[in-house]
């Protein structure tokens, strides 16, 4: 189930707010608990076992640590229970993986070695593994009591808004709002709206746009206008899709009383890959920062130290994304990026946008091609057509496969991509920004309500005549 589909927007939505709302208070992390297994078994019941599972081990665990704070057996239990978890990933992500690594070394392949099954890759385990190693190290640290409330800590693990895929919420963020929070209309209101820029942003831009990377990149030996306009549709369907989840999940969120932290910041409007990834998948980003490379050492430990730590947290981070040579590359060429940047201070030098603006979209746009690319090759037969090897203009049995809504969607994209800091109506939880007078607030008008009713309805009318179009870092 995806939040973009007809089943979820006027069956499993209404239901479950009737439900929420209909529920005592006391009884309503229960409610959300048996909605987001319900959403998430929707796809596969299996694997909403081992969703279980894990929340079982953390819960257990989580109450070890605490008891044996301050003792070695502490710090041993620490260890069992973020292993526990790393296996769980380790198994389902990247066993077929090293598999076929492998047979690539000696030079066969899964068949030869007479392995004739393939592992499938469980929704959202990235992301609610992530949440398990942090709610374990949070507890460790003192920075979070281990809850004794199993209903809560499931209902955190399972809520259905970020299961999928993020942002990566942290337990000791919520356990006060699983205890009490805030349900107002404004609220609710505010999670609607934000909900409906989300759902524009997947439905009405990045569905579009895919059509045209997904042509390009499996095209075979693009020109030069067919790889930079592959490259850059991909670069504009990526961040539309993902921030577009983004939003609704914050929405989605504040619809039950939630306040989710940002996820996106205008990213592509970064001067140096440092700031990049202090705008893009933020709550990644901090999860990398807290408990990989502080741990690690962060920049504590000298220039060099520093340098391999940025490089070895992106490369994990990339090898997160997908058990892909490609996203170990794509890690690698943002995390050599970052250490050139803190080598020469360059992410701290006050340099004009004009130079630095482009120059950082263009190194992001270069790492995307890797990160969509099926394979090193794949990739690779890209970047010779962006150099211009395979010729210059596009092929008219290509050009067959794009269409003019796909291209003029790309140009409105970017368009609001360079447009965003003019166009934030909400602030980063969803809240409107007030007005220029100190007092009233764009939410408070008839216009923006009008808009965003055009907005629901012009975004459901496409969805219905659209084809199923899962959101993007599903894979992940």
């Amino acid at each position: 189930m995806v939040f973009s589909s007809e089943v979820f927007l006027f069956l499993f939505l209404p239901t479950f707010l009737l439900a929420y709302y209909a529920t005592p208070i006391a009884a309503r992390s229960l409610t959300i608990l048996i909605a987001s297994y319900i959403f998430y078994g929707w796809w596969r019941m299996d694997f909403l076992a081992l969703l279980f599972a894990t929340t079982v081990w953390v819960y257990v665990f989580a109450i070890a640590v605490e008891r044996n704070l301050g003792r070695p057996a502490g710090k041993i239990l620490l260890a069992v229970g973020i292993a526990g978890c790393l296996t769980v990933l380790g198994v389902f992500k990247y066993l077929n993986f090293f598999i076929d690594s492998f047979a690539a070394l000696v030079g066969s392949d899964a068949d030869g070695l007479g392995i004739h099954w393939r592992l499938i890759l469980p929704i959202g385990i990235s992301f609610y593994v992530f949440q398990s190693i942090s709610y374990l190290v949070d507890v460790y640290r003192r920075e979070t009591p281990a809850t004794r409330n199993f209903i809560d800590l499931a209902a955190y693990k399972a809520l259905f808004p970020q299961l999928i895929a993020g942002p990566i919420l942290r337990f000791k963020d919520l356990a006060d709002q699983f205890k009490h929070r805030d349900h107002t209309i404004q609220k609710f209101s505010d999670g609607t709206a934000l909900f409906v820029i989300g759902l524009a942003k997947k439905v009405l831009i990045a569905d579009p746009i895919a059509p045209i990377a997904d042509s390009i990149f499996s095209s075979g030996h693009p020109t030069l206008i067919e790889a930079w306009l592959g490259a850059i549709a991909y670069t504009m369907q990526l961040y539309f899709d993902f921030s577009g989840y983004s939003d609704m999940a914050i929405g989605l969120g504040l619809m039950i009383g939630f306040r989710f932290a940002p996820n996106f910041d205008m990213p592509y409007l970064s001067r140096s890959i440092t700031e990049f990834w202090r705008r893009w998948h933020i709550s990644l980003s901090n999860w990398l920062r807290d408990y990989l490379y502080i741990p690690l050492g962060g920049s504590r430990l000298g220039p060099l130290r520093t340098y391999l730590n940025l490089i070895l947290v992106m490369l994990l981070g990339g090898l997160w994304h997908g058990a892909n040579w490609t996203f170990v590359l794509w890690g690698g060429w943002h995390g050599g990026w970052l250490a050139l940047e803190r080598a020469t201070g360059w992410n701290k030098i006050a340099t004009s946008r004009w130079i630095a603006l482009p120059l950082t979209l263009l190194i992001v746009l270069l790492g995307w091609v890797l990160f969509r690319a099926e394979s090193v090759g794949v990739a690779l037969d890209l970047y010779a057509g962006m150099l211009g090897l395979n010729g210059f203009w596009a092929r008219p049995e290509l050009l067959l496969d794009i269409t003019h809504e796909g291209l003029l969607t790309l140009a409105i994209g970017c368009a609001v991509v360079a447009s965003e800091p003019y166009l934030q109506t909400f602030d980063r939880t969803g809240v409107a920004v007030p007005g220029t007078d100190g007092t009233a607030t764009l939410r408070q008008s008839i216009t923006v309500p009008l808009m965003l009713t055009l907005l629901a309805t012009v975004t459901i009318l496409k969805l219905a005549e659209a084809n199923h179009s899962p959101f993007l870092y599903f894979q992940f």
